[in-house]
């Protein structure tokens, strides 16, 4: 489908939108903060709030803003100094945001987060429930990882990944991920116009393939890598996401109207729902089991179940209800999902039938290792 008439058909008609904006977007070059761009944001997003969208927005920043107030010179890599400027910097950024959005009568809402809490389901769907009650009341929500608390086991990385999910979280129609150049660039600085495959862009490196992949700002935490990366897990999910360049005149409400702008990555032809949405491209993977040729078959051909006497080999320490990633005997990855039994037993039983089981056990078992309804092809 040519770029032009996705943009007609998904981001015209697009109602629930996330935005991200990076630090650089945020932060002048004296350093400090870019006042009048974060007035722009505040006309645009209340322009597209008028309309009846409902936008989340995603905030960088709050280390860089930090930063300026505490009048160092470039991003500390100290764990302890990142905290204390990301709490400096948050209750800069949202004083500013506050200012902004006041002038359009919106209230905004801080929502800090870490990537452990949507690994967890009842806290994954609490945010969910969170942001679309403050979407009730007709307030904007404004997401940032908690650097305050984080380490680097629980990081996200960057804000395109915590845009990421809560896209799929919320089931957005659009990513918007808003930067400083025009788009995903080639090898002459041309930009391309749309990606029909996020996961082979992936692969790409600068200089071997002709695709400018980009490097992090000395503010920042992220790259266009990072967006690509971002940009899988929504079009994985079967919705569109679009990179822009956040600095040029009414952007959002432009590409919402459809004008060729930025780069678009065609999303997938399935439509997750969200429970699958969450096993397949949110909670991380605690375990990986193999599997022969004759359960491959059954999963991807035959739609079955997983059962244990398919698999080969079993990863990782992980327990009942955890997520497994499930690979054939080359090591490709063939889907996901929510398991029945822990390590400790899955590798008692590999390869054996469920009539075993009991036997085996010392007690009654599920028939299935991983059920149909709990599984995702990858």
């Amino acid at each position: 489908m040519p770029s032009t008439e996705l943009r007609q058909n998904i981001l015209t008609t697009s109602r629930r939108v996330v935005v991200k904006i990076g630090t650089q977007l945020l932060t002048t070059t004296e350093p400090g903060i870019d006042l009048d761009f974060i007035e722009s944001l505040a006309d645009q997003i209340a322009s597209l709030i008028k309309r009846g969208c409902e936008v989340t927005l995603v905030s960088s920043g709050a280390v860089g803003a930090g930063c300026v107030e505490l009048g160092l010179p470039k991003r500390p890599t100290d764990v302890a100094d990142l905290q204390a400027a990301a709490a400096i910097g948050q209750r800069r950024l949202m004083r500013h945001f506050y200012e902004a959005f006041k002038k359009h009568n919106i209230p905004v809402a801080q929502v800090l987060l870490t990537r452990t809490d949507f690994d967890d389901r009842n806290r994954y769907l609490n945010i969910r429930n969170c942001i679309r009650r403050l979407h009730a009341f007709k307030t904007l929500p404004i997401l940032n990882e908690n650097d305050t608390v984080s380490v680097d086991e629980l990081r996200f990385g960057d804000n395109d990944m915590l845009a990421a999910l809560t896209a799929n979280a919320l089931r957005a129609q659009a990513l918007i991920l808003l930067t400083t150049v025009d788009g995903l660039l080639d090898s002459e600085g041309n930009i391309i116009d749309l990606v029909d495959n996020v996961s082979n862009f992936l692969n790409l490196t600068t200089g071997e393939n002709g695709t400018a992949i980009g490097k992090k700002s000395s503010w920042g935490a992220g790259g266009m890598g990072s967006k690509l990366s971002a940009a899988e897990l929504v079009t994985g999910a079967g919705d569109i996401a679009v990179i822009a360049n956040g600095r040029h005149d009414d952007i959002l409400p432009r590409l919402l109207a459809g004008e060729k702008l930025g780069t678009v990555l065609l999303p997938a032809k399935r439509k997750l729902d969200s429970r699958k949405r969450w096993i397949a491209l949110t909670k991380r993977p605690a375990g990986t089991i193999t599997i022969d040729d004759g359960a491959v078959r059954a999963l991807k051909q035959n739609g079955k179940s997983l059962l244990a006497s398919g698999i080969t080999h079993v990863k990782g320490t992980f327990k009942q209800g955890d997520i497994l990633t499930i690979q054939d005997s080359d090591g490709n990855e063939i889907a996901r999902g929510l398991t029945n039994y822990p390590a400790s037993e899955l590798k008692l039983i590999q390869g054996k039938r469920s009539t075993e089981f009991e036997a085996i056990l010392g007690q009654f078992a599920y028939a299935e290792v991983i059920h149909r309804d709990h599984l995702v092809i990858s």
